[in-house]
């Protein structure tokens, strides 16, 4: 009886070191994910949005969610840089939206079906330039139903696209190729595939530089 006693009593002690070692659940990290990264980057949703020439020397590939607080402040950074350098840089967005915000995904579902009728971009501006009016509200649905109506939207069409399989689908294609690329937050950028640093992206000025340095590397 006493080795019994032992023995479980030992059993449990290793079950509780065990615990103690183990990282703490996937279900809390920024997005959740219950599978390991990819080895190998996927493709992500094709066609990409991008903007800016193909003939760009430098492209800035951006992993970023329309509700996130920090995606919102870095928006004006990003554009000021697509202005500063003109043709010489290419940006891609990619749909990263976070489960711990509420709106996060409808808001990617919008920008999406808006994109299926060409109008991708100008939804993308609108909702990072009027993110602190939709974000604040409890029911969305019609704030960007004015939006569709302002970029002259078929917004039956509209309503329709934002729960098709297709719309899904590329939304899971981004996700899946920033699990692939081991994404920790958002907004995170890629210049010509190499991850930058959050620092570098605090302000124009620092991305500015950035962008400066890959343009003339021999300088």
């Amino acid at each position: 009886m006493l080795l019994v006693f032992i023995a479980a009593l030992s059993f449990a002690v290793y079950l509780r070191n065990s615990a103690k070692g183990r990282p703490a659940s996937a279900a809390a990290s920024r997005w959740r994910s219950t599978k390991a990264p990819s080895l190998q980057p996927v493709a992500g949703a094709e066609p990409k949005h991008e903007r800016g020439s193909e003939k760009a020397t430098i492209t800035l590939e951006e992993f970023a969610d329309f509700e996130c607080p920090a995606c919102g402040q870095f928006f004006p950074i990003l554009k000021s840089i697509e202005s500063e350098y003109g043709d010489q840089v290419r940006v891609v967005f990619r749909e990263f939206p976070l489960v711990q915000h509420v709106h996060a995904r409808a808001a990617g579902e919008v920008a999406e079906a808006a994109g299926m009728q060409g109008k991708f971009w100008e939804m993308h501006d609108l909702l990072y330039e009027n993110r602190d009016a939709w974000t604040k509200a409890t029911d969305v649905e019609p704030i960007f139903d004015d939006y569709a109506r302002r970029l002259g939207l078929d917004l039956e069409r509209f309503k329709r696209d934002q729960s098709s399989m297709v719309v899904e689908t590329r939304i899971d294609q981004d996700l899946a190729r920033g699990r692939s690329l081991q994404l920790r937050a958002t907004p995170t950028i890629f210049l010509n595939g190499t991850e930058l640093p959050f620092e570098n992206m605090k302000t124009r000025e620092a991305l500015s530089a950035v962008v400066y340095r890959a343009l003339r590397p021999r300088e």
